[in-house]
């Protein structure tokens, strides 16, 4: 034991990064350096991206994949529908899950009864209609959009250009799979049952995920607080890396300590 009865981690966590729609690993690419010195990390390619196979999986069974490869301890960091794909993984393996972190994230991204905090349906129609004629040209727009009012969005855009769109990117089969998932899941029933540590970090100026989406996920998830990036669009870990990482790497620190 140290002094004060705080324990030592004896080896350090395992984070997962899954990235969002549209973009790909590449995206953590700023935080990453930063990430390794808190943790062990690792990635998650949604089906069709990077290394995984497009193998016309519905956001349901990526989810029920990614759960059951899930060792005990694991700490799931998600960004935009990667944090869904966390928020669902953690109800299907809540054995596994030791905490989540969820960046810019929605129980629900579509508006539905009662649930205002959200895009209308008419978007997604709109993106569907533009990836199957132009994926490229598609991703461009997006990306220019989510980081539309972002403080630092001219440097964050270059980013995304160098790292992320440069690459190959995902096929439009595996694009509009994740539209898919965007407009059918709705997680607002179950939310309750995620009993793990949740760090919730959204930009303030998010014009996908509503700040208020944030705020609603922590005032039902049992053990959730909230941290706002002033200045951020949707991608608050471009707008500050290193703030970013603290936050993990504090969040981290905090979680139960695994002596084995």
């Amino acid at each position: 034991m140290l002094p004060g009865g705080v324990r030592k981690r004896m080896k350090r966590p395992e984070l997962v990064l899954i990235h969002g729609w549209g973009m790909n690993r590449g995206i953590w690419s700023p935080c990453l350096a930063s990430l390794e010195n808190v943790a062990k990390v690792r990635f998650v390619d949604l089906p069709g991206y990077g290394e995984m196979p497009d193998c016309g999986q519905s956001f349901t069974k990526t989810a029920q994949s990614l759960a059951d490869s899930l060792p005990t301890g694991i700490i799931l960091c998600g960004w935009s529908l990667g944090a869904m794909l966390a928020m669902q993984a953690a109800l299907l393996s809540p054995r596994r899950v030791a905490g989540l972190i969820l960046v810019d994230g929605t129980p629900c991204f579509i508006q539905r009864d009662g649930w205002t905090a959200a895009q209308s349906p008419a978007l997604l129609r709109d993106f569907a209609a533009a990836v199957t004629q132009d994926s490229r040209t598609s991703l461009q727009r997006f990306a220019a959009l989510f980081n539309q009012g972002d403080a630092k969005a001219r440097p964050i855009g270059r980013e995304i250009a160098r790292n992320v769109l440069s690459s190959s990117l995902p096929s439009t089969a595996a694009l509009l799979a994740g539209l898919d998932g965007l407009r059918d899941v709705d997680l607002r029933q179950r939310i309750v049952d995620i009993a793990c540590p949740v760090l919730l970090i959204h930009g303030e100026r998010d014009p996908l995920m509503p700040l208020a989406a944030a705020r609603w996920l922590c005032e039902k998830l049992p053990q959730a607080r909230l941290d706002v990036f002033p200045g951020a669009a949707h991608a608050p870990f471009l707008n500050d890396p290193e703030r970013f990482a603290r936050l993990v790497g504090g969040f981290l620190d905090a979680l139960p300590v695994d002596t084995d």
